[in-house]
């Protein structure tokens, strides 16, 4: 196992690895054993009782983070005509079809986020093999194909986050930055919280949300409390 450095053993010596603490505890937590010399981000992780291997047990959707992420999100769109220039008026930081479908074959990736309008994934889908491991194709489950390519951009620019089960069964995501004030951090928290509860497969067997655990990019994991959680995403939708 790797061994971790001093800054690392001091930050987890913070946390209790047999508690499970209330949202509000936890995120104090996170934010007080963040040692890291740049603003980390906060990210939340799922570990669900699904079986990505059958088709009913995937869980994909998004949420729009009402405090936003902290970062900014270079989005490209795939659009023409009146859509394209929905698109440009939305923010999106390259708008193109054909030309910038042999920009990405050229092997440029150098975006975030891809959108698209349904009537131009034909041509879209010949950069599956580009984007698909990368995690930026687009898709409908998402909101990342949409006609209201404006709205998507507008909620992406704004703080939208999406989230996929992996193929162990865990979902991870980014709920902000630990330079957050806490209280935003728990809009955050409750709102995809709230999301991934709504976005419940339909093949799912037992229980769905096993455990849940927040930290900083570099700091240690705090195990959060599940029903106080669930609790707290109740209350945000």
């Amino acid at each position: 196992m790797p061994k971790h450095g001093k800054k690392y053993r001091a930050a987890a010596e913070k946390v209790d690895p047999l508690k499970s603490y209330p949202p509000v505890e936890g995120v104090k937590l996170v934010k007080d054993s963040a040692y890291a010399k740049f603003d980390e981000s906060v990210e939340l992780h799922i570990r669900t009782g699904l079986d990505p291997r059958h088709a009913d047990q995937v869980v994909r959707g998004s949420a729009v983070l009402p405090a936003g992420t902290g970062r900014t999100q270079r989005v490209v769109a795939f659009a023409q005509g009146d859509k394209a220039r929905e698109a440009e008026a939305a923010g999106a930081d390259i708008v193109g079809a054909e030309d910038l479908v042999q920009r990405i074959s050229a092997g440029w990736t150098d975006f975030d986020v891809a959108v698209a309008t349904p009537d131009l994934m034909g041509m879209v889908g010949r950069l599956g093999r580009v984007l698909g491991p990368r995690g930026l194709m687009p898709n409908p489950r998402s909101g990342t194909v949409t006609l209201e390519i404006g709205r998507a951009i507008r909620e992406i620019k704004g703080g939208r986050v999406e989230f996929r089960v992996d193929r162990t069964g865990v979902i991870h995501a980014p709920i902000g930055k630990v330079s957050f004030e806490e209280d935003k951090i728990l809009q955050n928290l409750g709102a995809l919280v709230d999301a991934i509860v709504r976005a419940k497969p339909s093949g799912s067997k037992g229980q769905y949300i096993r455990t849940l655990n927040i930290a900083s990019t570099m700091g240690p994991g705090v195990s959060l409390d599940q029903q106080t959680t669930l609790d707290l995403a109740s209350s945000e939708s």
